[in-house]
């Protein structure tokens, strides 16, 4: 028998490790099909901008943990939460406590504006709204036209309008016109 002290292991030898050689690919490897055009058959989502769909309550070994992903406790872990806008965890909001001001009326007329000077280019002797509508000076027809007395009228002609600023009915009138309101 050999004593302990002198017994010597065997030498394991490890595997050899075989080296890779790459070799350098072929001219007509790196040329890619050239596709002509795009079929139903030939396209492909890029990839990352498909998900799969995230399956909450499945207990704690789905990965998504005891709570589903909502954390602990409270407002947000509950079914059918919604908060609106602005919603600032029951304190009162912003919105609620600024001072509100002033008044608006729900009956305020708005007028489409057309200056006297505008008037000049329409070779017409009675401008009525439609008139206004074709030759571009007001959107719609339907709306309220007020006429202002910015600029001046040379010629004498018959204005129709649902409003006229006083310097705009006395340059009208001055000229040889009439300035006749529209009654709504």
């Amino acid at each position: 028998m050999k004593d302990k002290k002198t017994a010597t292991k065997p030498v394991s030898k490890k595997p050899a490790v075989k080296k890779v050689i790459k070799r350098k690919p072929a001219k007509k490897d790196l040329q890619q099909p050239v596709i002509n055009s795009v079929y139903l058959h030939n396209l492909k989502s890029p990839f990352g901008s498909r998900k799969k769909r995230k399956l909450l309550g499945r207990g704690s070994s789905s990965g998504h943990g005891k709570t589903s992903t909502r954390g602990s406790k409270g407002q947000t872990s509950r079914a059918g939460r919604h908060f609106y806008l602005g919603f600032e965890g029951g304190q009162s909001p912003l919105i609620r406590r600024m001072p509100k001001r002033g008044f608006v009326s729900n009956f305020k007329k708005t007028y489409q504006v057309i200056n006297l000077g505008d008037l000049n280019r329409i070779k017409e002797t009675t401008i009525t709204p439609a008139v206004l509508k074709a030759n571009g000076l007001i959107g719609k027809e339907a709306a309220l036209i007020k006429i202002l007395g910015n600029g001046s009228i040379k010629n004498a002609v018959t204005v129709q309008a649902h409003a006229f600023s006083k310097r705009a009915s006395n340059e009208i009138t001055g000229a040889g016109g009439k300035a006749e309101i529209i009654n709504v």
